[in-house]
Order: C-alpha cells, then structure tokens, then sequence
C-alpha cells in the first residue's frame, strides 16, 4: 500500500466526517459566518475531527514502538496494562484530592501509565517462557488486575460514576476547548521518529544494542515515557480506544517490514483512516444517534485479532 493512497483516503474520510452528524450541514450553510451550522461545524465538527486524527495517529505509533521495544507483535497499550494504569492513575486522584484538577489528572494518569508499564516491561524480562501468545495473555491478565482495582476503589469511594466516562472511549463530547491535550502527541510522535533507527536497534535485544554502542536502557525508558505521554492524553480527552495500538502496526508490517523509520509515517496514516471508518460506521448505522467509537474499534479490531493470531502466529515470531 502507497503512503499517497492512505494520504488521499485520509483526505477523503475527512471531508466525509466534517458532514456526518445529528445536524445536518451542507457546504453552503457555511458561506454564512453567523449562522447555527457554522458554529457547530467550528465547535465542534473541526475538533472533533482533530481529536480523531491525533487519537488515531497517537496510539497506532505508541503500539508500535511497545510492539519493537518488546520484540512481541501482540504488545500493545491494549495488551500491556498501559491504558488500564492510566485509569488507576485518574481514579487515585480523584480519590485523594477532594477538587481535583485537570492538571492533577493529567500528572496521576501520566505517572501510573509510566510505572504500570515499565513494571510490565520488568515481568517479560523475568519470564522464561516467551511464547508470542503467552505474552500479551500476561499483559491482558495485568491489565484486568489494574482495572478491576480500579473499579473496586471507585465503587467503595462512590465514584463509580465518575470514573465510567474514563472506560467508555467516544468522540461524542469532543468539541472546542475539550480535546487541546491530544496536542502533546505530536511532540510524540515527532521524537518516535527521530529515534525510530534506534527504536529498531532496540528491539533486537539489550546485548546486540549494547554491542553497536546503544544505551539500551535510556532507548527504551525513552520509548516508554512516548507511549505513556501518548496513552495518557487519549484516556483523559477521549477515553480507551482498544486494539488501535495493536493491530494498525501489524497490518503495516506485513507489507512494509520492521523498518520503523519506514513504517511510523504508514502507521500514523492508517491508524488516522481506520479510526476514522470505525467513528463514521458509529455515527451512520443508528443515525442520528451514535455508537461509541470503542464499541466499533472493539467489534473490527477483535476480528482482526482473531484473524492475526490464527494466521499470523508463524510470522509473529
């Protein structure tokens, strides 16, 4: 698949996602500056779409760089507790500080991704057994710990209800002034691919990048705070959005390799046109009421799982 074809869907998909909706808005509603429809395609449509092309740009990479820095092709946010430690983090800081801030959020949630992660990281170094399965099973199993903590502590404080908005993943309240932290991505995402070659280096394990006069340890520590900084914004702006992280990156190396340098620029690209046919599938099957985004993401990307681990199994290793 050429970069311009996903570009030129990108485009496309985009155009068609600025005029889906409860309202209906044409092209020329716009031509009036004062009127309703422009406002709403000002507040709401534009951040929306941007929310959806960082979200989705966002966490396709930050599943690549788990997937290189693990050497496992089902590592993912997802699939390594990052996104379930994140929601520890928000839970904590609304348990422990009365008015909590946006600000304190983002620090909680950002810290508890971090360590949550790299404390996944430290058990795949002390298992024996790596097993291309074996390993995200471990990482589903971590995750569902953290998330039901979460949920334990959040229903004895009563703040179940709070903490929910954080385990539904939609675009639904996204408008202008809601979505501003997804921003932090692109700093991200830039970094990733600055240190992609040594992100590839990296994953071919701790000895043969020490060998090549790498620091392994400051490369993947690097990587971790990437995909934390990454995580963290999606969870506080749009929620979980699941298997994003996990099978966009695949899909790309099928056909392009393990080349990150090569393979980050269709990563973000792909990750921006499927989430954005996942949040118009939601939007048009029940119009003019919608689907969460994550249900959708959910339903496609568990078939694609499934598809990857029965057929993928031999080029996963």
């Amino acid at each position: 698949m050429r970069l311009w074809m996903l570009m030129i869907a990108a485009v496309v998909l985009s155009f068609v996602s600025l005029f889906i909706g409860a309202i209906d808005i044409k092209f020329s509603d716009l031509l009036d500056w004062d009127s309703q429809e422009t406002q709403i395609f000002l507040i709401s449509r534009i951040p929306r779409l941007m929310a959806i092309i960082l979200a989705g740009a966002g966490m396709s990479i930050a599943g690549l760089i788990m997937q290189s820095l693990s050497r496992n092709k089902f590592v993912s946010p997802t699939t390594a507790g990052t996104l379930d430690a994140a929601k520890l983090g928000i839970m904590i800081s609304m348990l422990f500080f009365t008015n909590v801030t946006y600000t304190q959020q983002v620090i909680f949630s950002f810290a508890f991704a971090l360590i949550g992660t790299i404390i996944f990281m430290q058990i795949l170094d002390r298992i024996k057994f790596k097993d291309v399965i074996f390993v995200p099973l471990i990482g589903i199993m971590y995750g569902n710990i953290l998330s039901s903590i979460t949920t334990f502590f959040a229903y004895e404080a009563e703040i179940i209800q709070n903490i929910s908005s954080w385990f539904m993943g939609s675009f639904t309240l996204i408008i202008a002034g809601r979505y501003e932290l997804l921003y932090i991505s692109i700093p991200a995402v830039i970094l990733a691919y600055l240190y992609a070659n040594k992100f590839t280096v990296a994953g071919m394990g701790e000895d043969f990048a020490k060998n090549l006069g790498l620091s392994y340890k400051f490369v993947l520590y690097s990587g971790l705070v990437l995909v934390a900084i990454i995580s963290t914004s999606v969870v506080l702006t749009v929620g979980v959005i699941p298997f994003l992280g996990l099978i966009v990156p695949n899909i790309v190396s099928l056909y392009l390799g393990d080349n990150l340098r090569k393979t980050i620029p269709h990563t973000a690209l792909l990750g921006i046109v499927f989430l954005l046919i996942c949040d118009i599938i939601g939007r048009v099957i029940i119009h003019p009421y919608e689907i969460p985004v994550n249900v959708t993401v959910a339903v496609i990307g568990s078939a694609i799982f499934l598809i990857m681990l029965f057929r993928g199994r031999a080029y996963a290793k």
